[in-house]
């Protein structure tokens, strides 16, 4: 189904476009279909899930020391009462909680999600409109607010946000996690963390979740090694370039790029040149 030339070049785009707010999901499935790779072929939708796990694993290398205090104090939290006070104790638990609506709806819309939602045309869509939503955020936020000054809301609010992603593969989950942070008020850097920190369970959940019906329906050992690596090394890159880009820089760049990418699709699939 997918060979390893095409699985470096997925595994490429994947690591690219995981953290951006420009949609990997978008991206991965306009790729597939330049590729004349069926975006809706459950061996393809599984491979996708699964080498997101090479990004994941970037997360969790580039972030490994906040991780770790994240860990060390939820678990303090957990064993002493004493210790709940602290901001790392109580954000362990917002992840957690934070992923279970992501959860309960990817299972309960897992049809939809990998059919009807799978199109190009949804893709087209949900790029434009993905990027009003953070034009809006990054003109009208405040962005008074750091890390530390968040709450048990901001960070279900900013978690559920995933949903849209999940149902609208184009709106981007980092692009829908940024956003929601910056209307909420915090700053570009606390925004594209908190990004970072929330999606990793669901990002994980899925692709060890996707792994046996990837691995059986064809999708092929070596390919997904090959671009789970990828992903990683390239994904490593890209968060480092963020972070870094979102420090100085407003989102405007991102949000000229995917309108102009969605405006392209529109044309491509109404030439018929993609197929939806």
């Amino acid at each position: 189904m997918i060979n390893v030339g095409q699985a470096i070049v997925l595994g490429i785009v994947e690591g690219l476009t995981e953290f951006l707010p420009v949609s990997s999901t978008g991206h991965l499935k306009i790729t597939e279909g330049l590729m004349d790779i069926p975006v809706d072929d459950k061996a393809v939708v599984g491979f996708t899930a699964v080498i997101q796990v090479g990004a994941i694993a970037a997360v969790l290398v580039y972030f490994f020391s906040d991780i770790v205090r994240i860990v060390t104090a939820w678990g303090r939290g957990i064993a002493k009462p004493s210790e709940r006070y602290h901001h790392d104790y109580k954000f362990g638990w917002w992840v957690i909680f934070a992923t279970v609506p992501v959860v309960i709806v990817g299972v309960a819309a897992k049809d939809l999600i990998e059919g009807p939602l799978a199109s190009l045309w949804v893709v087209a869509g949900s790029l434009i409109g993905g990027s009003v939503v953070m034009w809006l955020a990054d003109r009208y936020g405040t962005h008074k607010r750091g890390e530390d000054d968040t709450s048990f809301t901001d960070a279900m609010l900013i978690g559920s946000s995933q949903i849209l992603a999940m149902l609208f593969p184009g709106f981007s989950r980092s692009g829908a996690t940024m956003s929601t942070g910056l209307l909420l008020g915090l700053d570009r850097v606390a925004a594209t963390r908190l990004s970072f920190f929330l999606g990793i369970p669901a990002l994980t959940g899925a692709g060890v979740y996707e792994l046996p019906s990837a691995l059986d329906s064809g999708a092929g050992t070596t390919p997904l090694i090959v671009g789970t690596l990828v992903s990683f090394v390239v994904a490593y890159a890209s968060i480092a370039w963020l972070l870094r880009f979102v420090a100085r820089h407003s989102f405007t760049s991102f949000v000229i790029y995917r309108v102009v990418i969605g405006l392209l699709l529109f044309g491509l699939l109404g030439a018929g040149t993609l197929d939806a």
